[in-house]
């Protein structure tokens, strides 16, 4: 168990993996804003350059007396948390460190493949793990919103399109938001998202076939994030639509998962039951 939180009043200690990147500095400063949080860890990979720095001065709080390290075992070890905007590959791997510690993993890592997302469950057996392709407020009631919309308009009167735009560094495609929505919007339809989604159009594709739910993905300077649900019927379209400015958000509405997941069961959740949007 943590050895940071001998009772329920303590501030909880939550580890920043990725602290260097944009946004571990984000998570940085939004630990130190909230109340009831506190930087207890700082990771980043092996040779990187930022290893011995003062975490909150990288992210611009000052000194908070939390170098950065290259060992998330100890890290762990005494931890009531960990935040994790990695990559997948890295958060498979930290899943089953914060198993073994037995403490909060709140994920935000996008592009998991099905065997990545089958360790993390198997890892929520012991860890008590938020997972979420986005974990704004704003994002997860726009998927909401979209459910209801897709419950409510017949499949054969309104196609779903599902519009999302990145920054040019991004790596995958489409984002874990347009995949959360899409999620939302099979859901409301009663299908499956897998089989009845369409990735990519390019040459003679013939007709839209009809109950499919497709996906663009742009790619190009510094965007946040861009995500339009469109429901287009004959004649009208609504168009339902989350437009981010600041990664902040993502990173306050991780803090505020991890913090709601503290004492709860080992087990995988969603920013849907931290909001209770469920």
């Amino acid at each position: 168990m943590s050895g940071t939180s001998p009772n329920d009043t303590s501030d909880m200690g939550l580890v920043v993996v990725g602290a260097a990147g944009r946004m571990g500095q984000a998570l940085i400063r939004a630990i130190h804003t909230i109340p009831g949080a506190r930087v207890a860890g700082a990771v980043e990979r092996s040779g990187s350059a930022y290893l011995g720095k003062d975490a909150g001065e990288l992210a611009g709080i000052g000194i908070i007396n939390v170098p950065i390290g290259d060992d998330p075992l100890p890290a762990f070890a005494k931890a009531d948390g960990v935040l994790d905007f990695t990559a997948p590959a890295a958060t498979v791997e930290f899943a089953g460190y914060a198993a073994q510690a037995r403490i909060v993993h709140v994920i935000g890592t996008t592009g998991c493949s099905d065997d990545d997302n089958a360790r993390i469950a198997a890892a929520a057996r012991h860890a008590t793990i938020v997972k979420s392709g986005n974990m704004s407020l704003g994002v997860n009631l726009l998927a909401v919103l979209v459910e209801q919309a897709a419950r409510a308009l017949d499949a054969d009167d309104f196609d779903i399109e599902i519009l999302e735009m990145h920054h040019r560094h991004k790596v995958d495609a489409p984002s874990g938001t347009a995949l959360l929505l899409g999620e939302a919007a099979a859901a409301g339809r009663g299908i499956q998202l897998a089989g009845n989604d369409v990735r990519s159009r390019d040459g003679h594709t013939g007709v839209r076939k009809a109950g499919s739910i497709g996906f663009a993905a742009l790619r190009g300077g510094s965007v946040v994030g861009d995500h339009s649900v469109i429901l287009a019927g004959t004649g009208e379209r609504i168009t339902l639509a989350h437009h981010a400015e600041d990664r902040a958000i993502f990173a306050r509405g991780a803090v505020k998962a991890a913090l709601w997941a503290r004492g709860k069961k080992p087990g995988l959740y969603s920013m849907r039951d931290v909001l209770g949007l469920g």
